[in-house]
């Protein structure tokens, strides 16, 4: 039996979604003893501490919120493993529990461009490796765009202020901002937090500011007002692959060290960002029209249809807004719907396609490979336990 130390913060999503997939493992192979540790008790007692409890509670490993500047060969020393959960940056010498940052911000950029809006925003912590690679993923994505001089960034606030933060200098920010304007948060709780300061200046979300998280975490996506919209990673996968990482290590049978990547799956559409930014009436008609009938077998002559406007004509201010084609856009949306099912339910890729109003599955599949890169099925197994 492997005995191991979770050392994190499990008020938030991630930590519970991380277990969920250590155990699933565990289950898979042996049962495993784990302990959660708060990460009060490393301030309050140092590593040291830390380090004493787990020689008492006999520990094989340990999953840590480390800084920099911990003594974590200290673990090393006395024959525990040591996994790092990114918090201020990567550790070269054990493995880390990382993700895909870089692509988790292009993904927040692609997702707010194709809602038509030209002016973009960041909120995050400065010097906190998963937050700065967030805004430079968001930030190169805007500027291949052409937006380059539209982003605004806020980082001034300590890593350490998890839920205390100075309403007036945030305030006076996003008041400052262009509007309508995009924008992403480092992670779900700066999401609730933009969302209460907007709520106490009197700015609307998201017909001034649209607001997208990262994590969805979905307690605090759920009691944040409006609704909060999030990038969805694969956390459980990752806490599946730390438990595999571990074993192997605590055996003895690792070839060497090797982080756990996690990566963005989809982006859940909720009521923060629930806006076509853009002041052309006929194609935010037609980008209205395209969401509600996504289940349906919907062709750029049925949208034209409701139009006053030229197929050549609507094509072409369609294009200027969304930066793609209509026929591309709709297959975009139709596939990012499918994939938000598919890694949601256990349902067989034929049901979640019949669902979807797709029925040629040959042709589904041909398109999905081509934008994702796998199948369906690959894509499932990839990012789901």
């Amino acid at each position: 039996m492997i005995r191991l130390i979770i050392l994190s913060d499990f008020t938030e999503a991630f930590a519970h979604k991380l277990l969920r997939g250590i155990m699933e493992y565990s289950r898979q192979t042996e049962p495993w003893a784990v302990c959660r540790m708060p990460p009060a008790y490393k301030v309050q007692t140092g590593i040291e501490g830390v380090l004493a409890w787990a020689g008492i509670w006999k520990a094989d490993a340990i999953i840590g919120q480390f800084n920099d500047d911990d003594p974590i060969e200290l673990f090393e020393k006395n024959g525990i493993v040591v996994v790092a959960q990114d918090f201020n940056s990567r550790f070269e010498r054990i493995t880390n529990i990382t993700s895909d940052y870089l692509l988790t911000g292009q993904m927040a950029a692609d997702f707010f461009l194709r809602k038509g809006f030209r002016n973009f925003a960041f909120y995050g912590y400065k010097k906190a490796v998963w937050s700065d690679e967030r805004f430079e993923g968001f930030r190169r994505c805007l500027c291949e765009a052409g937006y380059e001089n539209n982003i605004y960034e806020y980082n001034h606030q300590p890593l350490g202020s998890l839920w205390y933060y100075q309403t007036e200098p945030v305030s006076e920010w996003i008041v400052q901002l262009p509007k309508p304007v995009a924008l992403l948060t480092c992670d779900d709780n700066q999401g609730n937090k933009i969302a209460e300061v907007c709520k106490l200046t009197g700015i609307r979300i998201p017909q001034d500011v649209a607001v997208l998280g990262v994590d969805n975490d979905e307690t605090i996506c759920d009691l944040t007002d409006p609704p909060l919209s999030s990038i969805s990673l694969s956390i459980e996968k990752a806490g599946y692959e730390t438990a595999r990482q571990i074993e192997l290590l605590v055996r003895g049978r690792a070839a060497g060290r090797q982080d756990v990547v996690i990566h963005p799956c989809c982006i859940i559409n909720r009521a923060s960002t629930d806006l076509f930014a853009t002041n052309d009436e006929y194609v935010s008609q037609a980008l209205r029209y395209i969401h509600a009938h996504l289940g349906s077998k919907l062709t750029v002559d049925d949208i034209v249809k409701k139009l006053p406007l030229s197929r050549r004509l609507f094509e072409m201010r369609f294009r200027k807004i969304t930066g793609m084609p209509v026929y591309q856009y709709i297959w975009n949306e139709r596939i990012e719907k499918f994939i938000r099912t598919l890694l949601a339910t256990e349902k067989s890729i034929a049901e979640i396609l019949m669902e979807t109003g797709e029925i040629d599955y040959h042709n589904f599949s041909r398109i999905f490979r081509k934008m994702k890169g796998c199948s369906p099925t690959c894509y499932r197994k990839y990012h789901k336990v």
